[in-house]
C-alpha cells in the first residue's frame, strides 16, 4: 500500500516516473499444479482444491507444502501446530502491509461474517469507521492488495458498491485458527486436530461458500467450459424479502447476461460425491428461476448451469433442467 499511495499515485516529484508497474497476481489452479509438478510434489485434483481453499494461490504458502503429505496433513502442520509456519500469518500481514492495521483488520472481519458481501454504507457503519474519504481509501488499498473485490449486484445499481472478502487464507484464519490460538500455542492440540474438524457439519457448510469464491477467480475457465460469449457480463443475484412479506428468497450463486439475450444461471455445489440432483432439490432449483424471473422482469431465455467439485450424477431431474455443466477439471485447466 505504501509503494501505491506513495510512487505509483504520487502527486509529487515522482509523478508519472514509474516506468512500467506489474500487477503480481495469485496462482490459478493451473499454475498452482505446475508450481508443485516442478517441486516434485504430485496431488491430484481434488486434493490440491482442499489446499487452495486455506491457502489461496499464495506462492509463499504453496512452498510449506510437504511432499508426501495429505492436503489434511499440510493444513494441520502449516496452521495447527504451535510452530506452524502459518499460524500468526494473518497478524504478521497487516501489520507489515498497513502502518495502522486495525481499521483495515475490522474492515476484514466485518466482510468475513457477510459471505455474499455488504454495501459500503453498512460495511463502514458495522466496522465503526467515519464514513469519509479516509475510510474508501482504506477499502480502495484493501481491493488493490487482493483483500477484497468491490462489486455492483446485477439488477442492483441503485443500491452501490458491495464488498466481498476475496483472501481465501483471511476467510480461513478469522473461522478456524483465531478461535484455536490459545489451544494450539499451548501445544494441547494433537497431530489429526484438522481432520476431526473437517468432517463437522459447520466445515462443509463453509467450503461451500469458499468453493464459490474460487470459482468466481476462475470465472474464464468457466466461461470455456460453458461456451459462453466473452462480452457475457458475469454477477451474483440475490433476493431477501423483507421480514413481514411472506415470500420466499432466493439467491444466483453466478450468472452470465450474455448478449444473445440469453442469461445462464449458475448453480454452484461442493460434495465429495457427484451431485444429485433429486425431485425434491430440483423443484428448489425450479422455484428460485421462477423468482429470478419476477423480480428481475426479465423476458430473456433462461439457462441453468452446475458448477460441482465431483461432477454431476444424471437423474431425469437434471437432464430436464440442467443445460450444461462445469467440472473440477474445467477449473483446472489453463487460461
Amino acid at each position: 500500500s505504501w509503494i501505491i499511495e506513495n510512487i505509483i499515485n504520487n502527486k509529487g516529484g515522482l509523478h508519472n516516473r514509474v516506468t512500467r508497474s506489474i500487477r503480481l497476481k495469485p496462482f490459478s489452479l493451473y499454475e498452482t499444479k505446475c508450481y508443485l509438478k516442478a517441486q516434485n510434489i504430485s496431488l491430484n485434483n481434488r486434493q490440491i482444491l482442499e489446499l487452495y481453499i486455506v491457502f489461496g494461490g499464495v506462492p509463499l504458502y504453496w512452498s510449506f507444502i510437504r511432499k508426501g503429505y495429505s492436503a489434511h496433513q499440510n493444513i494441520d502442520e502449516l496452521c495447527f501446530q504451535s510452530d506452524a509456519p502459518l499460524i500468526n500469518e494473518f497478524n504478521r500481514l497487516f501489520q507489515s502491509l498497513f502502518q495502522e492495521p486495525k481499521p483495515y483488520i475490522d474492515l476484514i472481519r466485518v466482510l468475513a461474517k457477510h459471505r455474499y458481501g455488504v454495501s459500503q454504507s453498512e460495511l463502514i457503519i458495522k466496522a465503526k469507521l467515519p464514513d469519509g474519504g479516509n475510510t474508501i481509501r482504506k477499502l480502495n488499498q484493501l481491493e488493490e492488495a487482493g483483500f477484497i473485490t468491490s462489486l455492483i449486484p446485477y439488477g442492483h445499481k441503485n443500491r452501490g458498491i458491495y464488498y466481498v472478502i476475496d483472501d481465501e487464507y483471511s476467510l480461513f484464519f478469522l473461522r478456524w485458527i483465531e478461535s484455536n490460538l490459545k489451544t494450539i500455542t499451548k501445544k494441547a492440540i494433537n497431530k489429526g486436530f484438522w481432520m476431526s474438524q473437517s468432517n463437522r457439519a459447520s466445515w462443509k457448510s463453509w467450503v461451500g461458500l469458499a468453493f464459490e469464491s474460487i470459482c468466481y477467480k476462475h470465472i474464464d475457465q468457466v466461461r470455456k467450459a460453458l461456451n459462453i460469449d466473452p462480452g457475457a457480463i458475469a454477477g451474483t443475484w440475490r433476493y431477501s424479502p423483507k421480514i413481514q412479506d411472506d415470500q420466499k428468497g432466493a439467491q444466483i450463486d453466478l450468472l452470465f447476461d450474455r448478449p444473445d439475450k440469453v442469461i445462464t444461471l449458475c448453480e454452484i455445489k461442493f460434495s465429495g460425491t457427484p451431485f444429485v440432483i433429486d425431485k425434491e432439490y430440483s423443484q428448489k432449483l425450479l422455484q428460485k428461476i421462477e423468482i429470478f424471473k419476477k423480480r428481475t422482469k426479465t423476458k430473456k431465455q433462461l439457462f441453468l448451469a452446475m458448477i460441482t467439485s465431483n461432477g454431476l450424477k444424471p437423474t431425469i431431474y437434471s437432464e430436464e433442467i440442467i443445460t450444461n455443466q462445469v467440472t473440477l477439471e474445467d477449473l483446472f485447466k489453463e487460461n
